[in-house]
């Protein structure tokens, strides 16, 4: 397929694309099927839209929230009006019906590829949506963590049982120790637990520990074992907020190590600095 060809049908695609009132991006299916080449909408809908919604089913996904059926109004001969059947399609429903499209066709060939990769990015943005929002939960643990030293200093004279009440938080939160947590995700001795913590533990300990610190500071607790006490009971409670979810923190699996996503993403971000997109490219 030439490369003039390929920009024409990127630029017509792209084109086609439009938005709801909440910012989701969609295709109408009476658009798609003359981007696609199909002559007949009863051939289309019939074959490839049929087909495409088949998979999406059998995906996990709910149809209706890929294919939404809408009425469209068209011209008559005579001046007057008809409304006729059509629907808004999501970019992964144009991606299902691409795959389930006559493979002859050229439009088909190349919107097989063209919707996967767009796919594939939409997926691979949010991925790193993700790791960024880990990143960042870990650096606000590590802050709220570090106020917590410090109001232990301020109201015990000295922060030598910061350890130990960060310890017994997590026994309170996993039911195990911090060790037997360690051991549990494979974490190297020289390493915080919470550097392997999936996101919503690392939210969960931050949480708990912003409670403490509250009530350390609002009850004038002057002693680690007031400190202790007040921390044990914030991260047995924030724990039976989350087994009446049905999350059970010490069963969860470990997340990636944080500081090689912070090494991943800082190489993103630097790699997009060095060949940032042009207003001419």
């Amino acid at each position: 397929m030439k490369s003039e060809l390929i920009q024409s049908l990127t630029s017509t695609f792209e084109a086609h694309a439009q938005q709801t009132e909440g910012g989701v991006e969609y295709w109408l299916a009476r658009d798609l099927q003359h981007l696609l080449g199909y002559a007949k909408w009863d051939n289309f809908i019939n074959t490839a839209i049929s087909k495409a919604k088949t998979a999406c089913e059998i995906s996990g996904h709910q149809v209706s929230d890929h294919f939404a059926g809408v009425g469209k109004m068209v011209d008559l001969g005579s001046g007057s009006q008809r409304e006729i059947e059509d629907l808004m399609l999501t970019r992964y429903a144009c991606y299902l019906i691409a795959q389930n499209g006559d493979p002859r066709k050229q439009e088909i060939a190349f919107a097989q590829t063209y919707f996967a990769i767009q796919t594939r990015r939409a997926e691979l943005i949010e991925q790193r949506l993700l790791e960024a929002e880990r990143v960042s939960a870990r650096r606000k643990l590590s802050s709220t963590e570090k106020e917590l030293s410090q109001v232990i200093f301020e109201q015990t004279g000295g922060n030598e049982d910061f350890a130990l009440i960060r310890s017994k938080g997590d026994q309170a939160l996993f039911g195990k120790t911090t060790q037997a947590m360690k051991a549990h995700w494979k974490v190297p001795d020289n390493r915080p637990l919470a550097d392997f913590a999936p996101t919503i533990i690392l939210k969960a300990k931050d949480f708990a520990t912003e409670i403490t610190i509250f009530n350390a500071r609002e009850h004038k607790m002057a002693s680690e074992s007031a400190i202790s006490h007040e921390h044990i009971t914030n991260n047995k409670a924030v724990r039976d907020t989350l087994l009446s979810r049905g999350i059970r923190p010490e069963s969860l699996p470990a997340a990636e190590d944080v500081k090689k996503l912070e090494r991943k993403l800082a190489s993103e971000e630097k790699k997009a600095l060095k060949k940032p997109d042009t207003l001419d490219a």
